[in-house]
């Protein structure tokens, strides 16, 4: 019994990823933009400026598939459950505790207008859990899972998250932060469900754990995600010269 304990104990501590202070990206995939996130701090909810907030989003998925086959699937299959303009590319490792997933939303014209990422801070075969960078929409953490109720897999994703600086809490304040969180996970079960050949409804509950800010946080702006994704976008021709004289 003893050692069956331990074994279980070290198959969670393989499931963490190991403390790091800053983003550390190599071999970025081709297409993404690690500058926006390289070498900045992960940001729990704690160290967001805005309003916190815990949403739940279930999906129903009977009994086509179990738990761990379904997270499997998720895995392996996280980019193409995203909606249309946004683009995750993950690391060559996949998700992995440590690895470090880049993000990118596009606007008209497949124009960047966000370029971030998250980190792998959990992963096993019933769960996996992302945090945040600096300069991400929102300071927080991500967990995805899926479990057994009476016999039907029930898949999960779950959110608490603060908008990271004043402009986001505002997105947030007029309602656009709230249906881009919103759209994307409920498009993300959607499409995890119609892998497997299932039809659902995605429940949703939004839960408003914290109502105030975090004026101290205020200075999170000058990380933000969307102005440095602008100012890159805007430069790109001053680095393509630059490239061409160095060689």
């Amino acid at each position: 019994m003893e050692s069956k304990l331990n074994g279980m104990r070290s198959a969670r501590e393989d499931a963490w990823a190991k403390p790091v202070d800053k983003f550390k990206i190599e071999n970025a995939p081709a297409g993404s933009n690690p500058g926006t996130v390289n070498g900045l701090r992960l940001t729990g909810p704690i160290r967001g400026f805005g309003q916190m907030w815990q949403k739940t989003y279930t999906a129903r998925l009977g009994t086509k598939a179990k738990p761990v086959d379904v997270i499997r699937a998720w895995k392996e299959n996280f980019p193409k459950f995203w909606p249309k303009g946004n683009t995750f590319y993950p690391s060559l490792a996949g998700i992995k505790p440590g690895e470090i997933g880049l993000i990118t939303t596009s606007g008209p014209g497949n124009v960047p207008m966000i370029s971030t990422g998250v980190m792998v801070i959990y992963a096993d075969d019933e769960s996996f859990s992302f945090m945040t960078p600096e300069g991400h929409p929102f300071a927080g953490m991500v967990t995805f899972s899926a479990s057994d109720e009476t016999g039907e897999t029930v898949a999960q994703a779950q959110v608490l998250i603060r908008p990271n600086d004043p402009i986001y809490e505002i997105s947030f304040r007029v309602g656009i932060g709230h249906k881009m969180e919103d759209d994307t996970w409920h498009h993300t079960l959607h499409s995890l469900a119609a892998h497997f050949g299932v039809q659902t409804t995605v429940e949703q509950k939004v839960v408003l754990v914290d109502p105030r800010v975090q004026w101290k946080e205020a200075k999170n702006i000058w990380h933000n995600a969307g102005m440095r994704t602008a100012i890159h976008t805007m430069t790109t021709p001053l680095r393509w010269v630059r490239g061409l004289l160095k060689r």
